[in-house]
């Protein structure tokens, strides 16, 4: 069950419903995932700088079990965000950040225990 969490200067109004799904569906898809696992938040409107500069920009965080452990396996992953991220909102690829968590399944609470468990 990844969890993605965009955090941008950008208006709330450039983060539509849809491109929330989409996002979700992009971000399912490059990790191989579920589309029904995945758990994404957008947070727009942040005061934000990248790279020195205040200029719209995004921070994608994607945390996940067993699909973001490897360098090789990030690098796809990104890719495919990237390209996903570049397109909708119109940035460069200079203007966005991505990070990536390798999660154990002790580490997600799910149901009243933890996915260890599930």
């Amino acid at each position: 069950m990844p969890f993605v969490e965009l955090q941008s200067n950008l208006a709330a109004s450039c983060f539509s419903e849809d491109f929330v799904k989409r996002l979700s569906s992009c971000a399912a898809a490059a990790l191989g995932k579920p589309p029904e696992r995945m758990n994404v938040v957008v947070k727009p409107g942040l005061p934000m700088m990248i790279s020195g500069s205040c200029s719209p920009c995004v921070m994608l965080s994607v945390s996940a079990i067993g699909v973001t452990d490897t360098a090789d396996k990030n690098k796809e992953h990104s890719a495919k965000i990237f390209d996903f991220l570049t397109r909708e909102l119109s940035l460069t690829e200079d203007r966005i950040v991505i990070l990536f968590h390798a999660l154990e399944p002790h580490q997600v609470g799910k149901k009243g225990t933890v996915m260890s468990f599930l």
